[in-house]
């Protein structure tokens, strides 16, 4: 992979090519193995930590490295290309950040965020449950005041880095308030009462564990509270705009790894005496593919530029989902279709990203949610 970027400081450019020496010498080779063995990558995640690209976003001086939105977002294109399963985990990641960062307090900012943006320790989002996926405001995770602290009871469904992660970030219900009763909560793993269910059986990103997060008499202290009492919802949905661009970056990642594969295919692959790229009908496919990406990935910066800048971008986020997302499970179709025959086994690699592409449609907010959130916002202009 190797697209012409456009980077807005000499130490991103460093940063990218860093970037891609990495994911081409330690990221993408093990990719097919490890999905094949469904073994998640724990030590890539120390390893992108050390190489300090686990909190791109967050201040220096808790242990991010201060870079824009737009920087970080192409660092995320760039592993998902080589392994999905790394990709929107350095996204997820950076989403389970958010809310220390963002509404934390100074002494939760100092004790919490040197070593989960500096990657020592590897979090995990939880928001949905078995009954609660795209109506969010409907959890009925509880978190009772008890003492100076709190206990939690529910379960959590779809939790990336559910059992390998060892933080979560919680939304659990403190009131029946519906949206203004949820609160935010960070729960170390370990704890009394934490276990996890068995992970999910999944048709793509096997290596990356899914799974329930239960919470049964869990014991917080008072200090596990992030922002204020009833605040969870709202930092839930400024959490999930940040990481639909992270699932945008990935989508677009994806659907560049595939065309790569096609494109480098159609220009050896020779029938009636011709490379199979000359022909209009797959020529005119590879260019619909390259411009379609090219489109998403537009949309992403642009989203990501309104947020560096301190202006609303929750909409754009939104359409950049919709778009990258629905783009890169047409452009997966296509580069097996591409391939023929060749692209339905696992010789080569298009197979596993048509298969990755339909997650991408889903997490962070379906895309029927995406248009719901674009559609409201037309509404009210």
């Amino acid at each position: 992979m190797s697209v012409d970027r456009v980077l807005p400081t000499p130490e991103a450019r460093e940063l990218l090519e860093l970037v891609r020496e990495l994911a081409a010498k330690e990221v993408a080779p093990r990719a097919a193995a490890g999905e094949a063995a469904e073994r998640f990558p724990r030590d890539l995640f120390l390893l992108l930590g050390a190489s300090g690209l686990l909190g791109l976003p967050y201040p220096e001086e808790h242990g991010g490295a201060g870079q824009p939105y737009e920087v970080y977002l192409q660092v995320v294109e760039e592993l998902a290309a080589a392994w999905l399963a790394v990709g929107l985990g350095v996204s997820v990641h950076t989403l389970s950040c958010f809310p220390v960062a963002a509404y934390g307090s100074r002494e939760q900012r100092e004790a919490l965020l040197p070593a989960m943006a500096g990657g020592d320790l590897l979090g995990a989002y939880c928001l949905s449950e078995p009954q609660s996926g795209s109506d969010a405001a409907a959890l009925s995770t509880r978190a009772v005041a008890d003492g100076d602290g709190y206990v939690v009871d529910g379960v959590k469904a779809w939790t990336t880095h559910g059992g390998v992660a060892d933080y979560y970030t919680l939304m659990a219900r403190t009131s029946p308030e519906g949206a203004r009763g949820v609160s935010c909560f960070h729960v170390p793993a370990g704890l009394d009462g934490l276990s996890y269910g068995t992970p999910e059986r999944k048709m793509g990103m096997r290596s990356s564990p899914t799974a329930q997060v239960r919470f049964d008499g869990v014991r917080l202290p008072a200090d596990a509270l992030i922002g204020s009492p009833g605040e969870g919802f709202r930092i839930a949905l400024a959490a999930l705009d940040g990481g639909r661009l992270g699932i945008a970056a990935c989508a677009v990642g994806v659907a560049q790894a595939a065309f790569d594969v096609a494109s480098a295919y159609a220009r050896e692959r020779r029938q009636f005496g011709s490379r199979i790229a000359d022909f209009q009908g797959l020529g005119f496919m590879l260019a619909d593919m390259a411009t379609s990406i090219a489109a998403a990935r537009a949309l992403y910066l642009d989203a990501a530029r309104l947020r560096d800048a301190g202006r609303p971008y929750g909409t754009r986020a939104a359409m950049a989902k919709l778009l990258a997302t629905d783009m890169c499970m047409r452009v997966t179709t296509d580069a097996v279709q591409v391939l023929g025959g060749y692209g339905y086994v696992e010789d080569f690699p298009v197979e596993r990203h048509m298969r990755e592409a339909k997650v991408l449609q889903i997490v962070e907010g379906t895309n029927q949610i995406q248009r719901l959130v674009i559609a409201r916002s037309i509404s009210r202009e």
